[in-house]
């Protein structure tokens, strides 16, 4: 067990009924060891990335206070993603795809982590909008090492694509 962290951990689906999937995976990282869900975002309908041609993503972002190791932290995301039905292949070729749940750790504290199957702060953070919308609206100034203040990063990129789903205050147990 590591010292008390912050960490961000970007959520989304677009199989099943999503926003159910979504809520139920900010609950399940409530519930992990030494693990606490200080603020969960709105969430947020956004258009598929990478592969286009299938539905549209619920997405939200939790921003937790963590003992968990990264590495642990990362392997209570694999788990959370399979307990809600999602099934990597081995060969990453279903990467962009459809999923049940995609759970995505982004941040950990003002750590940089670069090992294999694990990269923090995410490598795409800055290049998404349905990251940097919902991060923003529960940390608009907590900073993302190599990036800057997520504000910042969010007003330097295009964001009109990102919409609300419902109108949901955040979460927040700060």
């Amino acid at each position: 067990m590591s010292d008390p962290a912050v960490a961000f951990v970007g959520l989304g689906s677009n199989l099943g009924d999503s926003i159910a999937i979504v809520r139920a995976a900010l609950a399940a990282l409530d519930e992990l060891p030494d693990t606490r869900v200080l603020r969960a975002s709105s969430l947020y309908r956004t258009a598929a990335w990478g592969v286009t041609a299938q539905p549209d993503f619920i997405n939200a972002v939790a921003m937790l206070q963590t003992a968990r190791a990264p590495q642990e932290l990362l392997l209570d995301l694999l788990d959370i993603e399979r307990h809600a039905g999602r099934h990597r292949l081995a060969d990453g070729s279903d990467r962009w795809g459809p999923r049940t749940l995609d759970l995505d750790l982004l941040v950990y504290g003002d750590r940089v982590i670069d090992e294999p199957g694990l990269h923090v702060p995410h490598p795409r953070l800055r290049e998404r909008a349905f990251v940097l919308v919902p991060m923003a609206e529960i940390a608009p100034d907590a900073l993302v090492p190599g990036v800057g203040p997520v504000r910042q990063a969010l007003a330097a990129m295009e964001s009109a694509e990102v919409e609300g789903v419902t109108y949901a205050q955040p979460h927040d147990r700060a």
